[in-house]
C-alpha cells in the first residue's frame, strides 16, 4: 500500500483518485472545489484536505490531474515546498513540454523526483481503469510510480527525458484530429451520396479505414449526439499545445491547424462542451443553410 494524494477531481481525476483507493492506497484529495471534494470522500470513502500543503505532506506519490499550464504551475508551486524529500510528483494534465522541464528540474531541487505522465482514453478510460499513459522522466522515479499507476492504466510506456510524455501526448492529440474529421467527412458524404451509413460502416470498419472513432462513435456522430466526455474547449487546448510546440520544433502541421479552426465553427455553434467526434456538426450546419 503506497500514501498517496491527488490533486484535481474533474471528469478524469475523480474516477482516478477512486481506483487508487479500490487498489487499496491510502488516498488523499485536494480539489479547488470543496463540495468536490467532498463528494468524492463520500462516494470512495477516501479522505480530502483543506489545502494542498496538507494534501501531499506525507504522500509518497502526489498525482496532479488539472486543466492547463497555469493551473498545473500553480499548484505544483505549492505541493513542491511541502513534499517530503524522496516523493514524487506525477503530473497527468496534458500540457506544454517546457512546462514539464521546468517542473522537473524544481522538483530535482526540492530532492523529489518528477514524472509527466499525460494519459489518452478520455473519461470512459478514467472510469474504466483503461487509460493509457504517456511518461517523460527518469527511469527510476517511473519505476517507483509505476506500480500505483496501474490501479488506472492498462499500458504505460516511458517515452523519454522530462517533456517527452507530454510530446507523445501532442502526437495522440494530432492523430485523433486528423481521424476524426475524416471519419466526420465519410459519414457526412455517405449521407449525402443517399447510401446506408450503417451498411458503409459495416463495409470499411474491417478493412484499412477502421479506427477506434469509428468503431465506437460513428453512430452517435450520426444521431447528432455528442455528450461522450472530452470536450472541444479542452481538444483546442490540446492542439494549442500542439501547435505551439511545432513552431518550436519546425514541424508542419497544415491539417492540425485546419481542424483546430473547425472546431472552433464547433464552438461558434454552442458546441464548446460537445465531445470531439461533433465535427461533424458543422458539416450538418452548412447543410442547413
Amino acid at each position: 500500500m503506497a500514501i498517496v494524494s491527488f490533486l484535481g477531481l474533474g471528469v478524469m481525476g475523480f474516477p482516478m483518485a477512486g481506483h487508487l483507493v479500490s487498489a487499496g492506497h491510502s488516498v488523499t484529495v485536494w480539489n479547488r472545489s470543496s463540495q468536490k471534494a467532498r463528494l468524492w470522500t463520500d462516494t470512495h470513502k477516501g479522505q480530502s484536505a483543506d489545502s494542498i500543503e496538507d494534501a501531499v505532506r506525507d504522500a509518497d506519490l502526489v498525482f496532479m490531474c488539472l486543466g492547463d499550464d497555469p493551473d498545473v504551475r500553480a499548484v505544483a508551486g505549492m505541493a513542491l515546498p511541502a513534499m517530503k524529500p524522496g516523493s514524487r510528483l506525477v503530473d497527468h494534465t496534458t500540457a506544454s513540454a517546457a512546462l514539464a522541464r521546468d517542473l522537473h528540474s524544481e522538483a530535482k531541487a526540492h530532492g523529489i523526483g518528477f514524472i509527466d505522465a499525460p494519459v489518452s482514453g478520455g473519461q470512459a478510460g478514467a472510469e474504466n481503469g483503461q487509460l493509457s499513459i504517456m511518461c517523460g522522466g527518469d527511469e527510476a522515479d517511473l519505476a517507483h510510480a509505476e506500480p500505483v499507476m496501474q490501479a488506472f492504466a492498462k499500458a504505460i510506456v516511458h517515452a523519454g527525458p522530462a517533456g517527452s510524455g507530454q510530446l507523445a501526448k501532442m502526437v495522440n492529440q494530432i492523430c485523433i484530429a486528423g481521424v476524426v474529421q475524416g471519419l466526420s467527412e465519410g459519414l457526412h458524404f455517405a449521407e449525402q451520396a443517399g447510401l446506408d451509413s450503417q451498411t458503409v460502416i459495416a463495409a470499411i470498419s474491417k478493412g484499412a479505414a477502421q479506427s477506434w472513432q469509428m468503431d465506437n462513435r460513428w453512430k452517435t456522430m450520426t444521431e447528432g449526439e455528442f455528450e461522450h466526455g472530452f470536450a472541444v474547449d479542452w481538444m483546442r487546448k490540446d492542439l494549442r499545445i500542439a501547435l505551439d510546440e511545432a513552431r518550436r520544433n519546425g514541424s508542419r502541421l497544415p491539417m492540425t491547424a485546419m481542424v483546430d479552426q473547425f472546431y472552433a465553427e464547433v464552438q461558434a455553434l454552442g458546441g464548446g462542451r460537445w465531445d470531439t467526434s461533433s465535427l461533424i456538426a458543422r458539416l450538418k450546419a452548412a447543410d442547413a443553410q
